[in-house]
């Protein structure tokens, strides 16, 4: 990831504001502003629900595929370059879906779409990472991750009030339009970062998958398909029951995330990542419960967006550092084994709900999947050792 344009930043914020910048754009306005889009999207005719949650799995295998291709990448040197033609086509994907109306090609686009975002999703958080660990604040990386809860907020907002003066495919076109400057400064200024050797060079090649780790792993890919569900359907369940909420429960999902980053890192620091993961994992459990269980529809939703929303980002972020006290020198190794995890469990949530809606069972009842896999989580996560004996 080196480069001869290279430049030393003036204060170590701003690598950290383009990582966030880069994770807007492909998280927010790329990703996860078809969340609320979605029941627009199937109201204006333009897909139908089992096409949309279609959409969504093609979304997720390129979100995987990206996501080996960027360590496959990042390990040869070839990361920056790689990094700033991705961020860049990510948000013109974002932009062509304006003048899509066919599935097929929104299908295409969709996955092409989830490409960039693996890869964005990698090399950002790794370039800056490297750099911070040689200005010796490695402590401040975890916020870059509130780019995801900025771009949660930013693309819900615009769908919002967009909604009543844009139909069928133009309804992409706002978050393409914040999408593409955005894309343009992160990738200039990512791109001239200085640059080190490739973390994967200091790999120990130990297993991966040992008694210490492996439950840990099995969990994360629970936690995968549990919080993927809720962050896919939601707007679309509240469609389905009629109803109308005022703040919707994406904009709760949105407003949640964002201190979440924060508080889920001193939470694990000051009473155990292990600890805190399992909390994490029963508070998602207990959200999207609340959305299975509640009588009162309105209000499983708003708990479900309130709890997940909040627990998310915190579970990335504690079985990122969990799993790197147990492995600490496994470079890209550890992080493509998470990526993919969790990644192939997302790809899995949509492609349920699919089934469940083909044959017959309504968008909500599909949830249960979430709802079993946050246990599954819980239940693995009493045999993961708080850290490891060396």
């Amino acid at each position: 990831m080196n480069s001869t344009a290279s430049h030393q930043p003036s204060s170590h914020w701003w690598p950290i504001i383009a990582a966030a910048v880069s994770l807007i754009v492909v998280h927010g306005f790329g990703r996860f502003v078809y969340t609320p889009l979605l029941p627009l999207l199937v109201d204006d005719g333009l897909i139908t629900l089992s096409q949309a949650a279609s959409l969504a799995t093609w979304n997720y295998v390129g979100y995987l595929s990206g996501a080996m291709l960027a360590l496959f990448l990042y390990q040869r040197g070839h990361g920056r370059i790689t990094l700033a033609l991705m961020l860049t086509g990510n948000a013109l994907i974002t932009l062509l879906q304006v003048f899509v109306s066919q599935y097929e090609t929104l299908a295409a686009l969709r996955l092409l779409n989830g490409i960039g975002n693996g890869v964005v999703f990698v090399l950002a958080p790794a370039l800056v990472l490297e750099w911070l660990v040689t200005q010796q604040k490695a402590q401040l990386s975890g916020l870059m991750y509130l780019g995801v809860g900025i771009g949660l907020l930013s693309s819900s907002a615009l769908v919002e009030l967009s909604a009543t003066w844009l139909a069928g495919p133009q309804r992409w076109l706002p978050a393409a339009i914040a999408a593409i400057p955005l894309a343009l400064w992160s990738s200039w200024y990512l791109h001239r970062l200085p640059g080190h050797a490739p973390a994967g060079q200091g790999d120990d090649h130990s297993a991966l998958w040992d008694r210490a780790s492996t439950p840990l792993f099995l969990a994360y890919a629970g936690a995968g398909l549990g919080y993927i569900l809720p962050m896919t359907f939601l707007p679309a369940v509240a469609a389905d029951w009629q109803l109308t909420l005022v703040p919707s429960a994406w904009l709760l999902v949105a407003i949640t995330s964002l201190p979440s980053t924060w508080l889920w890192n001193h939470l694990g620091a000051a009473i155990g990542d292990k600890t805190a993961l399992l909390w994490n994992y029963a508070i998602q459990a207990a959200g999207v419960g609340a959305l299975l269980l509640l009588p009162q529809q309105s209000a499983g939703l708003w708990l479900c967006a309130i709890l997940v929303g909040g627990t998310f980002l915190g579970a990335v972020l504690l079985t990122q550092r969990l799993a790197r006290s147990l492995h600490p020198h496994q470079g890209p190794r550890l992080s493509a084994a998470l990526i993919a995890l969790y990644g192939f469990t997302q790809l899995l949530g949509p492609w349920l709900a699919k089934l469940g809606i083909e044959g017959g069972a309504s968008l909500s009842s599909t949830f249960i999947w979430g709802f079993a896999a946050l246990v599954w989580a819980f239940v693995l996560m009493l045999w993961v050792p708080a850290r490891r004996d060396h």
